[in-house]
């Protein structure tokens, strides 16, 4: 765990490109860090890591969809390319990033909901 934690701090980027993912804590203890994730979307990638869009300042990382490397690669170079050339903008994405609230708060208060529209359907 120490030097685990020294690699999240210490890196501006983290890449987790997995075929499948069912839930994924790597990306979510990299947003904590400030490290911006690149992921593929699926499973637990996909509900964790919102797309940056430059357009409207928002998202929390890259990804991309299909599993293929030239779609990897554009993206890294997407995300290269903002830290190089926009710090001021990587910076609010990485301040995004670790703003994101993953809590059981969260996920608890999502499905309260789910329940409660559910309950009032009947």
């Amino acid at each position: 765990p120490p030097l685990a934690r020294k690699i999240y701090a210490g890196a501006d980027l983290f890449l987790m490109p997995s075929k499948s993912e069912p839930c994924g804590l790597a990306q979510m203890v990299a947003c904590r860090y400030g490290t911006i994730p690149i992921v593929r979307e699926t499973g637990g990638l996909k509900d964790t890591v919102q797309p940056y869009e430059a357009w409207r300042d928002a998202g929390n990382g890259f990804t991309f969809a299909n599993y293929a490397s030239g779609d990897m690669l554009y993206v890294v170079r997407e995300a290269v390319y903002l830290y190089k050339d926009y710090p001021d903008a990587f910076g609010r994405l990485r301040q995004r990033a670790m703003e994101c609230d993953f809590s059981w708060d969260v996920s608890a208060k999502s499905y309260e909901g789910l329940y409660n529209e559910t309950a009032n359907l009947w």
